[in-house]
């Protein structure tokens, strides 16, 4: 970012662009997909030929370039599920070594990954199993492994703490007092019921019909013919078990398990199966590429860098609600004083209600306008404005028809046609300004 600033600044202009930020970061994400993912699959995979058919599942699938190459935490936690399983072989391997550094660092990656996402550990727990016998014999690698995990953790508290409390006249004091410990925040969050509720609550077997066929796809089928059980596949099954008993369930908290099974698979040995199954393979990952990669809640990012540039347009509203969409990165906004409130899934007439409060009432002097982003597919705002039954008057500033919002399916109630017909049919993000109904 230094470098990008230093850049940009030699055109004469003061700060980075936000949208320019955003593509420097899907680059970066890239980059490191690129070498640390591909690095960590040479590692783990030893045969010339099978690394080889192992980096082209990993580098042709569609979750590699969309998800990996966002800076979403799962993709983070790719990277440091795919690094630990390989310190981990790495200290396995070396038996009459004690593996010092690579416990070290093992340690280090743990401790990020956990102030990264907390369900880390679902993925390594394999690991800790393999390496008990190995830290029976060599304690002192599990004393690395331990003041390792210990400083980064630290660090990261202080880190943590420090972005929360930027002001404070002693960091120290902050750190005694109110320091923020990231992981337990977020255990607490999502151990509450109700929390889980706003998001969405899931059968425990929505991630073994639903999440893994929808990232690996075609790639599924090859688990029943893998090379051999590998600490790779123990990680990716322990994850999917683990984290099925979480009630909220997302294909992307199961991203790190598919480079551990891509890399782990064995393709069919008929020359025939094995054409068929590469066409199955491309048409899937070019399918899912375009619909995940592209369409699904693709109006968020263009609409929040239009949003950012609202001073060219003179609109009037300096709150803006987000409703049935994604969270939406609110620094692209730049320096602007739009105030952002995500409104999640919550009913119509709540989030009316929400929009309504925002406004105040026509008898002011000056109605405040707020603005209302949504998708088309949501047809329960459709009637609010036929019928005016909301006293709003909604005017459309901006529209995208590149958008999907696939969290809104509704096949018990719409049936797959009717379904279909109003999310793909309707797709599309629209910012509509609000205001009073005089």
């Amino acid at each position: 970012m230094l470098l990008l600033q230093w850049v940009w600044t030699e055109t004469g202009k003061e700060a980075v662009a936000p949208y320019l930020i955003y593509y420097a970061l899907r680059l970066l994400m890239f980059i490191l997909s690129f070498v640390l993912e591909d690095w960590a699959i040479h590692e783990l995979v030893h045969s010339p030929r099978e690394r080889r058919i192992a980096v082209v599942l990993v580098a042709s699938s569609y979750v590699t370039w969309t998800y990996q190459t966002h800076t979403f935490s799962n993709a983070v936690e790719t990277l440091v599920v795919l690094w630990s399983v390989v310190m981990t072989q790495r200290i396995l391997d070396n038996k009459h070594r004690s593996s010092l550094l690579s416990s070290a660092l093992l340690g280090s990656l743990v401790a990020f990954g956990i102030f990264n996402r907390i369900t880390i550990p679902a993925f390594l727990f394999p690991s800790a199993f393999y390496l008990l016998p190995h830290f029976r014999r060599k304690p002192f690698s599990l004393l690395a492994l331990c003041v390792t995990f210990l400083l980064t953790s630290i660090l990261a508290v202080a880190v943590d703490t420090y972005s929360y409390h930027p002001s404070a006249d002693s960091l120290f004091n902050i750190l005694r007092t109110d320091p923020i410990i990231t992981p337990l925040n977020s255990l607490l969050y999502n151990t509450s019921s109700s929390n889980l509720s706003i998001h969405g609550l899931h059968p425990p077997y929505q991630h073994l019909i639903a999440s893994l066929p929808l990232l690996l796809g075609p790639a599924l089928i090859l688990l029943t013919v893998t090379r051999k059980l590998s600490l790779s596949i123990f990680s990716a099954l322990s994850a999917t078990i683990l984290l099925s008993l979480i009630p909220h369930q997302e294909p992307r908290f199961l991203l790190p398990a598919v480079p551990l099974i891509l890399s782990s698979i064995r393709l069919p040995q008929s020359r025939v199966l094995r054409r068929y199954w590469f066409a199955s393979w491309i048409i899937f990952n070019v399918a899912l590429g375009i619909l995940m990669g592209i369409l699904h809640q693709g109006g968020v990012v263009p609409a929040q860098i239009w949003l950012g540039q609202q001073h060219q347009h003179d609109l009037a509203s300096t709150k803006v609600f987000w409703w049935k969409t994604y969270s939406p990165p609110v620094w692209l906004l730049g320096g602007t004083d739009i105030v952002t409130v995500d409104l999640m899934g919550m009913e119509v007439e709540e989030m009316l209600d929400r929009v309504s409060g925002a406004m105040g009432d026509a008898t002011r002097e000056e109605p405040r306008s707020v603005g209302l982003v949504a998708p088309r597919s949501s047809v329960e705002l459709d009637a609010w404005m036929e019928k005016n039954r909301s006293g709003m008057v909604f005017e459309q500033l901006w529209k995208t028809d590149s958008h999907l919002n696939l969290d809104d399916l509704d096949f018990e109630r719409e049936g797959i046609w009717g379904t279909l017909g109003r999310v793909v049919g309707r797709r599309g993000l629209v910012i509509w300004k609000v205001s009073p109904k005089s």
